[in-house]
């Protein structure tokens, strides 16, 4: 016999049915968490096709739809968004009560999946990181752009991205981890043709100066000649070179000059193989970020998360 309502409709299920088991909604709290497929087998220790066919094992039970299918990851459903309601309390207690989510259990988990700047994560993210790897940590690193990472930090390719920038929208949370300052440096001999000029400007005491940069377009160089002097700067690079070490050891080997971050060529300047150019009262600064998938954080990726964020303030 149906049952219907007041209005003589057959009521409809608004979240999963009854019978569907904890590991279907183990599963679904997952993927609802972080925001796609991928990042939730991760998680579970599971494949990706376990992972859809047991969302949609899911979604046949309740006779709705939980997540919209996007080209990067998924987006929840209302539907999804009352049954992560309902469940989330009970499941993270029992994941508590039964130890799983313990923080001592970082030698058998997954490994943390870091990415982000090449030079900033070899100068600085690893080294501070070394104590963590010392007593079990298992790490994976990957580097590139700021952009393509987050979008492959979406599609659930990473744990944690340093990033550049703060993404945009809700879909990522991001923390403040440095700020990296700006510098116009040389090695002492070309140092020493700008500095001589005695009107002083050394924008215009560069010219001819070979520029060794990290692209074409001149990416760093033109954001402090803009915020420092004001102009805009002309001409193109001598030599560009796509990880800005390489760019810090053709300027110190005597090719020309650049615009680096300090935190890159404190060594350096500290020896004296690189002089400052230019030391202004306001340097071009720029935040980088730590960032991730909101949800649940396991316990290794946290103490990843912790250590960066204490580190990075000394940076």
């Amino acid at each position: 016999m149906v049952h219907k309502n007041s209005d003589g409709q057959t009521p409809r299920q608004t979240a999963a049915a009854p019978q569907a088991d904890l590991n279907l909604l183990r599963t679904f709290l997952a993927v609802y968490r972080s925001g796609s497929f991928t990042a939730a087998a991760r998680l579970l220790g599971l494949s990706q096709p376990t992972v859809t066919t047991q969302i949609r094992a899911l979604e046949r039970q309740s006779g709705r739809e939980l997540f919209e299918r996007l080209p990067r990851g998924v987006a929840p459903t209302p539907v999804a968004d009352e049954l992560a309601g309902r469940v989330a309390a009970p499941l993270d207690s029992l994941a508590a009560a039964t130890g799983q989510d313990s923080p001592d259990d970082d030698t058998t988990g997954e490994p943390v999946h870091l990415a982000g700047p090449a030079e900033l994560l070899c100068t600085r993210v690893l080294p501070a990181l070394a104590p963590l790897v010392a007593e079990g940590l298992r790490l994976r690193v990957s580097t590139g752009l700021t952009d393509p990472l987050l979008a492959e930090l979406r599609a659930g390719r990473h744990d944690l991205v340093v990033a550049t920038t703060r993404p945009r929208g809700r879909s990522l949370s991001a923390t403040p981890l440095m700020d990296e300052e700006f510098v116009l440096i040389a090695a002492p001999g070309w140092a020493r043709r700008v500095t001589e000029r005695p009107d002083a400007d050394v924008a215009a005491a560069l010219h001819g100066v070979p520029l060794i940069t990290y692209a074409e377009d001149l990416p760093i160089a033109r954001r402090y000649w803009r915020h420092v002097f004001g102009r805009r700067l002309g001409g193109r690079a001598a030599v560009t070179v796509p990880d800005l070490r390489g760019v810090l050891a053709a300027v110190e080997a005597g090719a020309g000059y650049t615009v680096l971050p300090r935190y890159l060529c404190l060594d350096a300047l500290a020896s004296g193989a690189l002089v400052l150019l230019h030391d202004p009262e306001d340097p071009p600064i720029n935040t980088g970020y730590l960032v991730q998938r909101p949800g649940v954080t396991p316990a290794p990726v946290t103490r990843v998360r912790d250590r960066l964020l204490r580190a990075g303030r000394s940076w």
